[in-house]
């Protein structure tokens, strides 16, 4: 089990590391996609497996609605890719910097750190999340409404960020 959750943050840092490092709205959605699945997974491994479930249907339709309208709006006839000379110096920078920041921190915390929900299943009555599932249910409302805020909040952040200079498809003709 640690070797798998070893590799899903080395997964994880690896995509997060495309996503920041991409210029492209269409390999970044990619890489996001990749991201959400593999913390996922990191969830599952820390015993959330609805939690995890949860947060992948809600992101993927959100994700689903940022591509289209991302993609739309920053319509390019020929992005750039992760093989791209700029690209690969970002990713580059980006993984020496966490190297460097996570050499700084080796030393500090170790797999003995992770523990999973049901780690004292002998002791409770349900699992850990079906906690977190009863109080999704009981304040439901101003949970769906923050939700959909910060979708909506997060909608616009990334049509300002992919935006540009071109305008995309909303460029005066």
């Amino acid at each position: 089990m640690t070797f798998f959750m070893y590799l899903f943050l080395f997964i994880l840092v690896l995509g997060l590391v495309a996503v920041a490092s991409n210029p492209s709205p269409y390999f970044a959605a990619l890489g996001l996609v990749v991201v959400a699945g593999v913390g996922c997974g990191v969830l599952v491994g820390h015993g959330g497996p609805f939690l995890s479930l949860v947060l992948f249907l809600i992101y993927l339709g959100g994700m689903l609605v940022v591509f289209a309208y991302s993609t739309a709006l920053a319509a390019e006839p020929y992005p750039e890719s992760w093989g791209s000379r700029s690209v690969l110096v970002y990713m580059v920078v980006y993984l020496v910097g966490v190297s460097l920041v996570s050499g700084l921190f080796w030393g500090g915390w170790h797999e003995a750190s992770w523990g999973t929900a049901d780690e004292l299943g002998e002791f409770s009555v349900f699992r850990g999340d079906v906690g977190g599932v009863a109080l999704m249910y009981s304040s439901g409302g101003w949970m769906l409404m923050i939700s959909a805020w910060v979708l909506l909040l997060t909608l616009f952040v990334v049509l300002e960020l992919t935006r540009g200079l071109s305008r995309g498809a909303l460029r005066v003709v």
